[in-house]
């Protein structure tokens, strides 16, 4: 890239209008999640068909960063960012004026569609408008943004839902949107770095997207047998473009995804344990607001407020575990937040519907504290360990990792909630009674602990990622690490 020229934007309105972009997509991914309740009742439905207003938003995030990321090196950040944001906005009106779950959970693939937009666009857009001196600075400012927009998404969420319908949860992005776009044509006036003159690989992005859809319909039939008649279809889905993606990652000479990185064993191991940590963070954003509305009886706007636990954490503790880890290395802090994360998951499964409060929170509160001290090690250790010329790629593979493991735990933590809970009742979770209190919990707990292995599953992969200071070294050099 080349450094600002005098007629490039002012770095810190691009930063603003970047910071409003990933807020709302952010924002986005966890507001939802408080509301899920209310739409499964307005809509008259179940779990296993209410989890794909979800999953499909995850889903379609995880498929296309890496795409669109790709892109805009091509044609450009303007374009994909302002195209993200039209898309994105359009998607939220769409979304608030879906007349049933289908529809919903088709609005959400078009809103996520423009989110990956922006999200892709964003840290190249940060790169581009400030210089190397400030650069480590500008990411962690990012990086605050993005655990403002977690925050405040449970807390918002109830929020709205007390005086208004779930609809107004997508509604409000809308004026927000339209605003942003004014903003971008009046600020990205022109391409502040210089396009890389290679192929888009189209086939690549395709098989991706087919690879992670059969992955996550593998997943949900296997994890709910009542739907294992589905699992062939998926796992060939899975399958075929699985193998095939391989062989068009090998043939490409600028291919959607370098598998080159993947032979490093401290980036391997890193983007391992980041999908380990976020499934089972995951398993906690999805069930926990139906335990606090459901068997707790709290209210949405406190059932919001209780949810903000974990990431109020994360955007107090992130930055200070980044900077021990660069003194003491990755390992031992990523390994030892997945370890508290594990445990805290399993005080989540022992939970009781008379837990107070505070109990709650706490219990919460670890969660995050796990999450905290293994978030920004990991990140870390994952792009030291890439050379100079693969950090862009090895961005967006940290991000589809993130994304990956969220869309993994929603489908994991639905389909275990709903198999233990209609083998106790004999049918589907879709409206919660007193009577339904004791099966409501016995598949809560079996989730709950679910997510503790797969963060305990992520534990045992970083622990043996290796260390940090030779890959840092000759990574910075520019050397090739495969």
């Amino acid at each position: 890239m080349n450094e600002r020229s005098e007629s490039s934007p002012g770095k810190w309105p691009v930063f603003a209008l970047v910071a409003v972009g990933i807020f709302m997509s952010t924002l986005d991914g966890s507001i939802v999640n408080i509301a899920l309740p209310n739409i499964m009742a307005d809509f008259a439905t179940d779990m296993t068909r209410i989890r794909w207003v979800v999953i499909a938003y995850l889903l379609a995030v995880s498929s296309l960063l890496l795409s669109f990321g790709r892109l805009s090196d091509i044609v450009g950040r303007r374009p994909v960012y302002l195209f993200g944001l039209v898309i994105f906005t359009a998607g939220s009106f769409s979304c608030g004026m879906a007349g049933s779950t289908f529809l919903l959970a088709a609005g959400r693939v078009f809103q996520a569609v423009g989110a990956a937009m922006i999200l892709a666009c964003t840290p190249a857009l940060i790169v581009d408008v400030f210089p190397v001196s400030e650069r480590g600075k500008s990411m962690g400012m990012v990086g605050m943004v993005v655990a403002l927009g977690l925050t405040m998404g449970p807390y918002l969420g109830g929020l709205i839902l007390t005086h208004f319908s779930w609809r107004m949860i997508f509604y409000v992005n809308v004026p927000v949107g339209i605003l942003a776009i004014l903003a971008t044509l009046a600020i990205l006036r022109r391409e502040t770095g210089r396009l890389v003159k290679e192929s888009f690989d189209f086939a690549g992005a395709v098989l991706l997207t087919g690879s992670f859809a059969g992955f996550l319909m593998l997943l949900a039939s296997v994890a709910d047998l009542r739907h294992a008649a589905y699992a062939p279809a998926a796992a060939g889905l899975f399958g075929v473009c699985g193998a095939l993606l391989v062989m068009v990652l090998k043939r490409r000479r600028h291919p959607i995804l370098d598998p080159g990185l993947f032979k490093i064993r401290l980036f391997s191991a890193s983007i391992a344990a980041a999908v380990a940590v976020f499934t089972g963070l995951a398993c906690v954003t999805f069930l926990m607001p139906f335990f606090l509305v459901n068997p707790a009886g709290f209210s949405e706007k406190t059932a919001g407020e209780i949810l903000v636990a974990p990431f109020l954490f994360l955007f107090v503790i992130a930055p200070f575990s980044g900077a021990a880890s660069d003194r003491m290395g990755s390992r031992i802090l990523s390994t030892s937040g997945l370890v508290i994360m594990s445990l805290a998951l399993v005080s989540l499964a022992l939970l009781k519907p008379a837990a107070g409060k505070l109990d709650i929170l706490i219990r919460l509160s670890f969660v995050g504290v796990g999450m905290a001290v293994f978030s920004s090690p990991n990140s870390a250790a994952a792009m030291t360990a890439v050379p100079i010329k693969s950090r862009g790629v090895a961005a967006a593979t940290i991000a589809t990792a993130r994304n990956l493991g969220m869309v993994t735990g929603v489908a994991l933590a639905s389909a275990l909630f709903n198999a233990r809970f209609s083998t106790l009742t004999g049918h589907d979770f879709a409206v919660y009674g007193k009577a339904l209190e004791g099966p409501f919990m016995k598949a809560f707990s079996f989730a709950m602990l679910a997510g503790a292995l797969m963060a305990a599953l992520g534990a045992l992969a970083s622990s043996v990622r290796g260390t940090e200071s030779a890959r840092e070294n000759e990574a910075d050099r520019g050397g090739d690490l495969s």
